[in-house]
């Protein structure tokens, strides 16, 4: 029997630009609704997979689920997490709002940045994202759901637990999920998750300097300089700026009249932002996004 759970965002929440606010809308388990305006993504608490629509309904967000398999709280909470609830943006709010070309960010409500219900789940598709095209990110995200996930009664399936990716060998990664040289390095995170030498769970609430924590994350096989920054801006860090050659190519193009520069350029740029500079850049080089 189908339940539906109702949220109350934030006061300064906007749906769509989170939704949008980066391409993990467009990998599994997330999918865009093409007769809603939401999207869906298969929860799972390890023992049950439900398919649940979230969309917004009259200022609230609507989470309608598939069956009653999985508790209300789980759900909330994933939810929550989902769409970045309780991140706190006054102060980048405050830090953008009298700028020409950012304005829009606060008027709007955007900087929320879409992210998993867990670290892992991010960790592993920010691997997925390095050194290859995005319609191969979208492929092996497909592979790793559809071969080693939990199927939901719909049919749907779930992103695959620690425990399921270390159940599979090196050579199941190249010829299964074609992740190529990524393949090893899948065995040994999903080991160390899975055998509880590594939890990423607590870089969500870490007191740790930024660089420490990106120190952190570094020691994960197949996580350099750029994978680092990204996963920090999801666990709510904007220090980096995790930049290339699309985040360069737009700077380029918007502020140094299509010439190249040195990334040192584009740092000092952003630099009057302090620790926000990476989500301000981010946001400046999406706002055709929203337009």
């Amino acid at each position: 029997m189908k339940k539906s759970i109702f949220l109350e965002p934030p006061k300064k929440f906007n749906f769509k630009s989170t939704l949008y606010s980066h391409g993990w809308s467009r990998l599994l388990p997330f999918t865009i609704e093409a007769e809603s305006t939401g999207f869906c993504y298969v929860f799972s608490d390890k023992i049950s997979a439900v398919a649940g629509i979230v969309n917004e309904v009259e200022g609230k967000i609507k989470v309608t689920l598939e069956n009653e398999k999985i508790a209300d709280e789980k759900i909330v909470r994933d939810v929550r997490r989902i769409l970045r609830f309780d991140d706190d943006l006054s102060q980048f709010y405050k830090l953008v709002k009298t700028e020409k070309s950012l304005g829009w960010i606060t008027k709007i409500g955007a900087g929320r940045l879409l992210r998993s219900p867990t670290v892992f789940e991010d960790l592993v598709k920010t691997i997925c994202t390095t050194n290859c095209s995005w319609a191969m990110t979208e492929k092996m995200v497909v592979n790793l759901v559809e071969k080693l996930g939990a199927s939901s009664d719909g049919g749907k399936r779930t992103f695959p637990t620690a425990e399921a990716m270390a159940g599979v060998s090196p050579d199941f990664y190249k010829n299964e999920i074609r992740a190529g040289y990524r393949s090893g390095y899948f065995v040994e995170l999903a080991e160390k998750v899975a055998g509880g030498k590594l939890n990423p769970e607590l870089w969500l609430d870490s007191k740790l300097p930024t660089r420490e924590l990106k120190k952190q994350m570094k020691s994960v096989k197949g996580v350099g300089d750029y994978a680092a920054e990204n996963l920090l801006k999801l666990v709510g860090s904007y220090e980096g700026l995790a930049l290339d050659s699309w985040v360069r190519a737009g700077f380029y193009a918007k502020h140094n009249n299509q010439q190249i520069c040195d990334d040192r350029e584009i740092e000092k740029f952003y630099e009057r932002f302090g620790e926000w500079r990476g989500l301000a850049a981010w946001c400046d080089m999406t706002e055709k996004w929203f337009d």
